[in-house]
Formats: structure tokens, sequence, C-alpha cells
């Protein structure tokens, strides 16, 4: 088992000004992480990180993910491929596409007997509750604006995901997650990739204290 008090206790590898120390980056901070973790929390470390490559995303991979035996990672990627398809969809009827067009609905296609449940499906989606909300956010005009928003959207299921877990798997996981989102804006918008650091660095500190962070 990883130490995860230890872990949680020397993240987030950051300077005061919410950027990387010189040298550092997103797969440094992975592979400190990486280092105190058990084999087994590794294999469940890498397939997360295994999601955040878009060409991976395909039905295989949620088949994969919703079978995990890890929680987080069932209900993240549940929510990752709900979110996807909404994107997609959105796009669809911008584009006066058929609606179900590149759609990952999991009905099965070229797939064994057992793979299959009663209705012929891989996997299902379940329920998307935060689908009015991702409607409304890619109803927006602005480009950067509709991308902080659905970020916005993730970093609050990340945290509903990771409630009351304070050093173990899913904590870890949770962190992983959300800098993930964090670096993607370093290079979208350094502005707002800063913002999110200070929010990441707060909640961190927050955690291992036991108390709400306060400067």
């Amino acid at each position: 088992m990883g130490n995860y008090e230890y872990i949680i206790s020397s993240l987030p590898f950051l300077t005061t000004d919410y950027q990387y120390d010189e040298g550092k980056d997103f797969d440094y901070v992975i592979s400190e992480i990486r280092r105190d973790l058990s084999d087994k929390d590794i294999e469940a470390l890498d397939f997360l990180l295994e999601g955040f490559q878009p060409d991976k995303l395909g039905a295989d991979f949620y088949a994969r993910a919703l079978r995990r035996p890890e929680k987080f990672l069932r209900e993240y990627f549940r929510f990752d491929l709900n979110l996807r398809n909404a994107k997609v969809r959105f796009l669809n009827q911008e584009l006066g596409r058929e609606p179900e067009m590149d759609v990952v609905s999991g009905k099965g296609d070229e797939l064994e007997d057992q793979d299959l449940d009663i209705d012929l499906y891989r996997f299902r989606p379940g329920d998307f509750e935060e689908a009015a909300k991702v409607d409304g956010v890619l109803s927006r005009t602005d480009l950067l604006s509709r991308e902080k928003g659905l970020d916005d959207i993730i970093w609050e299921k990340v945290d509903g995901l990771g409630l009351f877990h304070y050093f173990d798997l899913t904590s870890v996981l949770a962190y992983v997650a959300k800098l993930h989102i964090v670096d993607r804006w370093l290079s979208l918008d350094e502005e707002t990739g800063r913002e999110l650091f200070r929010k990441l660095v707060q909640e961190v500190r927050g955690t291992f204290k036991g108390v709400e962070y306060k400067e």
C-alpha cells in the first residue's frame, strides 16, 4: 500500500506564484507520485493517465473503465463518456449532422457474446446529472469561456468523487485529474492556469491540515 499521507503532504511541488518549479512539469510531478505508490496503485494511475489521451477514448477504453475496481475511475470515466457524447451531439447539431454520429454508445459491434448484456450493450453510460449544466456551457459563444466552463464542471465532479477521501488512492487520483486541467490551462491561458494552480494549492494544504486553508 502506498504512503498516501506522505504523498499528499508532499504535493503539489509548486512555487509560491503557482507555477512548476524550474525544470519540472506535469510528467515530473507524476513521476514523483508514482515513486511512492504500490504496483497496484501505479496501474490505476496509469489507467487514469491513459484516459487523458484523446486517441484512446473509444468504446474499448470505456468498456474497460466501467469495469475498473476503483470507484473513482469508474465514475470519473462514466462522467467523461457522457461529457464527450454531449459535446459530440452539440457539434452534430451545429454542423447539421445526424444527432448520434460519432457518439460512443456502448452498443455491441463485432464483439464476443460474453461481452454483451441481454440488450446487446457492452456498457451503458448511465445517468448524466450534469447534462443541463453542460448544455448551458456549450451554448456560450466565447470559446475560452466555454472551455473554462466545462473544466469547472469537471473540477466540481472530481470534488464530488473525492469527498471524504483524504489520504488514500482516491485523493491521489483526484489530485492528478485536477492537475491535468491546470496543466492544460497553463498552455491555453496562463492567467487562468495560475488561478487554478492557486486553487489546487489551497485545496491540498486544506486537506492536509484538516481545515480550510487560509493565506
